[in-house]
């Protein structure tokens, strides 16, 4: 069933928006792959009656990053360490610069998949993205997008001089559901 044109706003209320992160380097057993969720977020997706008038933006406040848990490790992550990794993803990361996307192009396929083209926007630089969305029959609506950090000019945070390092490609993931009416 094809989506029904009209405006869908989204947020923390209708759905999780996630990154994931992977360690690497010779220390990378002392470090945790991080399951992160953003929780201030608002996605607009407007359907229009001609397919091609389709777009999607994203606003998320940089500030609102938390660690959910950190798999692999010497030691499982205290609450202290989610403290930290947070304060490291605002000040030396993400700057504390907001987040956005706005589409140039979605794509609309028979099975309720959109193949979603824009912009993204990363500590004040923009370059282009492509990723696709599901929606169901139910109005489940799932994606995910691979982020390669250094595409933005930014440095993966490492750490133990080196040693440890989150892989250049993080995962944004969404799992959510179109609002009704």
């Amino acid at each position: 069933m094809p989506i029904q044109p009209g405006t869908y706003k989204l947020g923390p209320d209708h759905g999780t928006l996630s990154v994931r992160t992977e360690r690497t380097g010779a220390a990378a057993k002392a470090g945790h792959n991080l399951l992160i969720h953003v929780t201030s977020w608002e996605a607009t997706l407007a359907v229009g009656e001609d397919p091609a008038r389709t777009s999607l933006s994203l606003d998320v406040d940089a500030t609102s990053l938390g660690v959910i848990e950190g798999t692999g490790g010497m030691q499982s992550l205290g609450d202290n360490d989610k403290e930290s990794i947070k304060n490291t993803i605002d000040d030396d990361v993400l700057k504390r610069k907001d987040i956005e996307f706005r589409s140039t192009q979605v794509q609309a396929g028979t099975d309720g998949k959109l193949t979603v083209r824009g912009d993204l926007t990363l500590v004040g630089r923009a370059n282009p993205i492509t990723f696709d969305l599901v929606i169901g029959d139910d109005g489940k609506l799932t994606g995910s997008a691979v982020i390669k950090q250094t595409d933005w000019k930014m440095k993966p945070y490492s750490a133990l001089f080196g040693t440890l390092k989150v892989v250049d490609e993080v995962v944004v993931e969404i799992d959510g559901s179109l609002p009704t009416s």
